[in-house]
């Protein structure tokens, strides 16, 4: 047991590393002049999982995003979408049903991570109690 520690810290730091690479890639590839800025805000929105994958997810994704005045930008990828809307829209966002700063979508990565843990831990327990009760 006492390896778990171990794979739980190289895991964790790989996550950074990936989260610190994926905030670069962001930053370079958002950079604005003062005539994008103007009036506008911006924002990215994160799936832990492939979620941006299936078009149908992507089209409600915007269509909640429109309720307070978001628009889509562009799809990086599977897992992050950016959205643009004219400050003027933040006057609404009381009469809107979700949070219109949000900037995740579905699971959080830490949900999700925990998710996973506990399923390593309960197939740890349960191969360990198996081969207990196979060598006993």
């Amino acid at each position: 047991m006492s390896h778990v520690p171990v794979v739980t810290a190289a895991t964790a730091a790989a996550a950074e590393a990936r989260r610190r690479e994926l905030q670069l890639e962001e930053e370079r590839m958002t950079s604005y002049d003062s005539l994008d800025i103007d009036d506008w805000e911006f924002k990215i929105v994160r799936a832990a999982t492939n979620k941006f994958r299936h078009p149908d997810v992507v089209r409600a994704l915007s269509e909640e995003e429109a309720q307070s005045g978001w628009e889509m930008l562009e799809k990086f990828d599977d897992q992050r979408i950016r959205f643009k809307r004219r400050t003027s829209h933040r006057a609404n966002d009381s009469r809107v049903e979700i949070d219109p700063y949000r900037t995740s979508y579905g699971l959080s990565s830490e949900a999700l991570g925990l998710r996973v843990g506990i399923g390593i831990l309960t197939t740890m327990v349960l191969i360990g109690g198996a081969a207990y009760l196979f060598m006993s």
